[in-house]
């Protein structure tokens, strides 16, 4: 099973790298991106047995335990058999 998890920032939190990414796209001529935030993906590739609930609870922890710092970042994941 692999778990795909997408960590971003918090809305309200200042994300100067995507500032910069909207910037750059419209001094390059994409006037349409007004707005960019930036974020991690992760897969993790899961090995072991458990019920799908289990799972997603174990891929859970990890997200809150290590993968984002919650102060500042949410995240969300998908289980992919």
């Amino acid at each position: 099973m692999t778990a795909k998890v997408y960590v971003t920032l918090k809305r309200g939190v200042l994300d100067p790298q995507g500032q910069a990414v909207a910037h750059a796209l419209g001094r390059l001529g994409f006037a349409e991106a007004k707005d960019a935030r930036i974020g991690k993906y992760i897969e993790l590739t899961l090995d072991g047995g458990g019920s799908r609930e289990e799972v997603e609870k174990r891929v859970d922890k990890m997200c809150r335990d290590l993968l984002a710092n919650l102060v500042i970042e949410e995240y969300r994941f998908e289980l992919v058999d």
